[in-house]
């Protein structure tokens, strides 16, 4: 990764604060509470090697995420996380989340209507209340305990992306796997392209079975839109931007999900809130959002001489912005690591902000609003069956968050009895 050596040595550069969930579980590294005083531009040194400019006050990551045009997306998301991640590497067809400009309008166009647009979510919703129902069936079958994160959240939101672009939940393990390459720290290139390549092989044919015999999914539908554009989708663009659909499109929001949760259930009066008046879902869920979304930062690159918070940035550098530091920013949020249901507020940056805002936001914000919406009423009695600081924590990965969330309850209503 070559960048710019002429500032400071990195050997006294300080390391860019990782979480710690023994100290925080529910927060990012305490470390940014002083960062954002003290030094809120400033050069850290990131797990992978990759020196880069750190932005944690609320003002200043907004500031970068909304200009495209003086921070490229070039480098990918978190290449600071990730070590097979090289920012310099060529873009690859279909890799939109690293365009810039009208390139990445082209690909976002064709996929916002099948995860953004009021009909669309319309017609997801029934199909999402059915999948978390049958979920609860399956705890109800399975005893009084089950971990949260694996039994309930994974299946929940890998269900609803295959349900959007078109793959039969059967065929999950093929972008599970894809996953866990994309997501680790520790996989090199060559490795992450040998684990993504059977995930590709089957969108492949995929692609040219819905081009001869289209269906009513998000894959058919992107292939007739960009069919009827100036500038057609090749198959091998198909195939990367389904495999990024997929890939990012369920593990984000489970964990998020389970984190939230585990949130709740610490807290347990927001959990009874949330039973008492059904109203704060939509709140809650913003919540959830700005607390656990965003937790690695997400990386950028300077186009050109320029200024963050009055600290000069040249060309060439790299930047990341602390997300979830940012959305503690006191200077934005009253009592900001506080989790409140009820909390009225809008601009958080849980799903980034700009151009390159979470394309599927409104899906994920479908999602956890069923989520909670049928837990609350058909599990009252839901809670923790472990000590908070019991709670195991991924590590090496961006997606950052619980690895298993024990829970227990007394009953689960039948779906009858679970109406309001």
């Amino acid at each position: 990764m070559d960048q710019r050596t002429d500032v400071v040595d990195p050997q006294d550069l300080m390391d860019l604060p990782l979480p710690r969930p023994s100290e925080c579980p529910f927060g990012p590294s305490p470390d940014f509470a002083r960062l954002r005083v003290e030094s809120p531009v400033v050069q850290v040194r990131c797990p992978t090697g990759m020196r880069a400019w750190l932005v944690s006050r609320y003002a200043d990551v907004r500031e970068v995420l909304g200009d495209a045009e003086r921070f490229s997306s070039r480098t990918g998301q978190v290449p600071h996380m990730m070590g097979h991640a090289d920012p310099g590497r060529p873009v690859r067809p279909g890799e939109f989340t690293r365009m810039d400009g009208a390139e990445y309008q082209r690909f976002r166009r064709h996929i916002g209507p099948e995860v953004g647009t009021p009909k669309r979510l319309a017609e997801l919703r029934p199909r999402v209340e059915a999948i978390v129902d049958e979920r609860i069936d399956a705890l109800a079958a399975g005893g009084s305990r089950a971990d949260f994160y694996g039994d309930f959240t994974v299946p929940v939101t890998t269900a609803a992306i295959s349900g959007v672009v078109g793959v039969p939940y059967a065929d999950r393990h093929l972008f599970h796997h894809a996953a866990a390459a994309v997501f680790s720290d520790v996989t090199s290139e060559p490795e992450m392209a040998a684990a993504m390549r059977p995930l590709h092989a089957y969108l492949y044919q995929l692609v040219r079975s819905r081009r001869e015999d289209p269906q009513d999914d998000g894959v058919s539908r992107i292939i007739a839109r960009s069919e009827q554009a100036n500038e057609p989708f090749t198959e091998a663009e198909l195939v990367s931007m389904c495999a990024v659909m997929l890939v990012a499109g369920f593990d984000t929001t489970a964990t998020a999900l389970a984190h939230g949760m585990f949130a709740l259930l610490a807290y347990r009066e927001q959990y009874a809130r949330l039973r008492a008046d059904p109203s704060l879902i939509p709140s809650a869920v913003e919540e959830i959002v700005r607390c656990f979304g965003g937790a690695a930062g997400i990386a950028r690159q300077v186009t050109r001489d320029t200024e963050i918070g009055g600290t000069p940035v040249r060309a060439g550098d790299y930047v990341v912005v602390a997300i979830q530091a940012a959305d503690r920013d006191p200077a934005e949020f009253e009592d900001p690591d506080t989790i409140d249901v009820g909390r009225r507020m809008s601009g958080h940056l849980g799903f980034g902000y700009g151009t390159h805002q979470c394309f599927g936001q409104q899906t994920a914000r479908l999602e956890l609003s069923v989520v909670l919406e049928k837990l609350t009423r058909r599990i009252p009695s839901l809670r923790l069956a472990s000590a908070v600081e019991e709670v195991p924590f991924k590590e090496n990965t961006p997606v950052i968050g619980p690895a298993a969330v024990p829970v227990t309850w007394d009953e689960i209503l039948p779906r009858e009895r679970g109406q309001r």
